[in-house]
């Protein structure tokens, strides 16, 4: 059965479903993803990882215990077009802030920033506010973040702004 596809980004999706690994061609983003702060729990940030590894992108995972200025380091030395940051710990309020005017401060506002784990919808929208684009919490699919990518992908193609600097107050959902 022939199923059609209208792009890359759909037909990765496809592959995804039906248990195929996409062709390399198709990698969208270079996405960096980090622990920032002394949480030790990573297995949900690697498994974002893998997924949009498998979704076509190209993924580059920090590890534990990133501190926001070994993360923007990493972000600039990667060229990284997003950047992902997995949170449990409670003290997203001050790390992804710090990362945030990190970023900026380096020149990088060009850089997506969005955010995943345990965070208090009531701190959405401060984090909105340091220009993080999209927040993800427990539970999300992976197919969620992946149409999010390929959002933020057609909106820095068609010259829309995006990143954490650029004030657009543009974010995903």
């Amino acid at each position: 059965m022939s199923i059609p596809v209208r792009d890359a980004a759909s037909l990765t999706r496809h592959r995804l479903l039906e248990g195929c690994l996409p062709t390399p061609s198709f990698v969208e983003m270079r996405i960096v993803i980090a622990k920032p702060g002394l949480d030790g729990h990573d297995r949900g940030a690697k498994v974002i990882a893998r997924a949009l590894r498998d979704g076509g992108h190209e993924v580059v995972y920090t590890g534990l215990r990133k501190t926001p200025e070994e993360i923007v380091r990493i972000v600039m030395d990667e060229d990284a077009t997003a950047l992902g940051l997995s949170t449990l710990s409670g003290a997203h309020e001050v790390l992804v802030p710090a990362i945030c005017n990190g970023l900026r401060d380096e020149g990088l506002s060009e850089v997506v920033v969005f955010a995943g784990g345990i965070i208090p919808s009531g701190d959405h929208d401060s984090l909105h506010d340091q220009g993080v684009r999209a927040i993800f919490g427990p539970g999300t699919r992976t197919s969620e973040i992946l149409d999010c990518l390929e959002t933020t992908s057609q909106r820095i193609e068609s010259g829309q702004s995006v990143g954490i600097g650029e004030n657009s107050g543009w974010r995903w959902g």
